[in-house]
């Protein structure tokens, strides 16, 4: 079974980070937006928004904002129901994409709608974020038809004299490229890890930097299908492009998985890998608990959260 988009489709930006990556989208293909945010600057975009009022706090908590965020859910319901199939864009590491994956997703699932999720996990020194978005992560898996995971910490762990800002920069335009590409192309109905290298010259070390960044995710045995994107292919010879489809079904080695390969146009040369995963990867220990099944877990219909009550207390003396 494959992941198939259906018309019509809307573009679901989650906090700063996911607000531009689908404001992205939208001038790519066209797909109509909705961003949501707890940070009006998020929204200050020509798109239909839905702001998470958590004020008077000025620097609230994931919990809180999420907390606030069940009472849009009228308004969140009411702006997503005309469309078949709901992308989420959110970057996992931000307080606003963490807190609200899970609940926009659990809506959509709710009203039946087709959902694609995409989401970006922090740094590994982030050390406060990384609970947080392995729980928010498990939750926006269970709720979507296909998700697709993109690891910062991995894309610095293979590439180490990157900045974080190269990486964050790298990261969105994979993710919008990848994306752009998903109306020609269908994706497995399971949960995908996004891999790349940075702009070089050279395809084959762009490759080999790819998998690496993959092998920082999940075990070579858990993989099951790999999709490969060779930006700027169209310079390339054919048999290096045939060599690299040989390198990574010999790397693989499981007769069961499959290997393709999209060549796009573009000035500069990489390899992008998107590969399909079944079993552990690294973010399953992101949750020291999230080896318990949901069955076993009294409180898992609803994702933990905080909400804001105003209490007119009389003083005791």
């Amino acid at each position: 079974m494959e992941f198939q988009m259906k018309e019509p489709v809307l573009v679901i930006g989650l906090g700063g980070a996911g607000c531009k990556l689908a404001m992205n989208i939208k001038e790519k293909l066209g797909y109509e937006c909705l961003l949501v945010s707890h940070d009006a600057r998020d929204l200050n975009h020509d798109s239909l928004k839905i702001l998470i009022n958590t004020s008077p706090i000025l620097n609230p908590s994931s919990y809180l904002i999420r907390g606030v965020s069940f009472g849009a859910r009228g308004s969140i319901e009411d702006k997503i129901n005309k469309y078949s199939t709901i992308m989420i864009v959110a970057n996992l590491a931000g307080k606003s994409g963490a807190a609200l994956a899970p609940v926009v997703s659990q809506i959509g699932k709710e009203l039946g709608k087709s959902i694609l999720s995409f989401g970006i996990m922090p740094f590994k020194f982030e050390k406060d974020r990384i609970f947080f978005s392995g729980v928010s992560l498990k939750r926006l898996k269970a709720n979507s038809d296909c998700t697709v995971i993109l690891d910062n910490d991995a894309l610095l762990e293979s590439n180490p004299d990157l900045t974080p800002e190269a990486c964050n920069a790298i990261t969105n335009s994979t993710l919008t490229h990848v994306i752009s590409t998903l109306k020609n192309s269908s994706l497995p109905l399971r949960t995908s890890i996004l891999s790349t290298s940075k702009d070089i010259s050279d395809v084959e070390t762009s490759l080999r930097d790819s998998i690496k960044m993959l092998y920082e995710d999940a075990s070579p045995n858990s993989i099951k299908n790999t999709l490969m994107y060779v930006v700027g292919g169209n310079k390339v010879p054919i048999g290096v492009l045939n060599s690299m489809v040989n390198t990574i079904s010999g790397i693989f080695g499981n007769d069961s998985t499959r290997v393709s390969m999209s060549i796009t146009a573009g000035e500069n040369s990489k390899v992008v890998l998107l590969t399909s995963i079944e079993g552990e990867t690294r973010f399953d220990k992101y949750d020291p608990l999230g080896f318990i099944p949901k069955d076993k877990v009294l409180d898992w219909d609803e994702p933990d959260a905080s909400v804001k009550i105003d209490l007119n207390l009389d003083q005791i003396e």
